[in-house]
């Protein structure tokens, strides 16, 4: 793995006396799409929050590009691009618009914003899509142009939250394809947080398996296999796969934290 670009140090968030996520240890790479897998309200979003400054941890620690996002949030932001599952557009302009608009914010000047917006359009499959309002736009158009969003201002870090939730098998093929892109090509950190085990299995060099706020195992497909079968080849000749892992964390009752692990 290159040098972290996330790291977090025994990070617990508590509500009182509910513990949303417990002493969670990780480092994240950079260039390397990260899974965090899990049902919902395993503690993922709290996870994120924390990593974008948006809440404060409880103890432990977390630093995101070098920086801490609860002494430097807005440093934090610079660096990061959150892609919610619902992603909040104004309807009645156009993709392109939208995208200028946010440039603009970003402090692109005019000229500098309609360039890198049009260039951006085209990268996210949306070239031909420009003058139509976001109104009308699918809702897998919709999380492509989300991401153009985030990529207008180059960020390091692109953190995606359900992106695909709702969107047609194609849109998600097309979709996963360009995470893939964006983080081989460029060396973009991608943290992707999801409860499908599919997709998390195709896009992601490594994942942890994330519930009650703990973080069971992590470390990447077969290395996790080996841990759990000893072999990554069942009886049968198949190769066990994410499904395989995450139903022994669950059916074989190993779901606490003294078996969790790292590979």
């Amino acid at each position: 793995m290159q040098s972290p670009t996330i790291v977090t140090s025994h990070l617990t968030k508590r509500y009182g006396d509910f513990t949303a996520v417990s002493d969670l240890t990780l480092e994240i790479g950079r260039g390397e799409v990260f899974g965090l897998l899990g049902p919902n309200g395993a503690g993922k979003s709290t996870t994120i929050l924390m990593l974008m400054g948006m809440t404060e941890p409880t103890a432990g620690s977390v630093r995101v590009c070098g920086l801490d996002p609860v002494r430097q949030p807005i440093e934090v932001k610079r660096h990061v691009g959150y892609l919610p599952e619902d992603v909040g557009f104004y309807d009645d302009l156009s993709g392109l618009d939208n995208l200028i608009y946010t440039a603009r914010l970003n402090g692109l000047t005019e000229g500098e914003a309609r360039s890198r917006s049009l260039q951006l359009m085209e990268r996210v499959g949306l070239a031909e899509e420009i003058g139509k309002k976001t109104g009308k736009y699918s809702r897998g158009m919709r999380q492509r142009l989300g991401l153009a969003d985030v990529l207008i201002r180059n960020p390091e870090v692109i953190i995606l939250d359900e992106p695909t939730l709702g969107i047609d098998p194609s849109g998600i093929r097309d979709f996963l394809r360009l995470i893939v892109t964006l983080s081989r090509g460029e060396g973009i950190t991608v943290l992707f947080s999801s409860h499908h085990l599919h997709q998390v299995q195709q896009v992601c060099d490594r994942v942890g398996i994330f519930v009650k706020g703990s973080l069971l195992a992590q470390g990447d497909i077969a290395s996790l296999a080996r841990q759990l079968f000893s072999c990554n080849v069942s009886a049968e000749g198949r190769e066990y796969g994410l499904e395989d892992i995450y139903n022994r964390y669950f059916e074989g009752g190993t779901h606490n934290e003294d078996h969790t692990a790292s590979a």
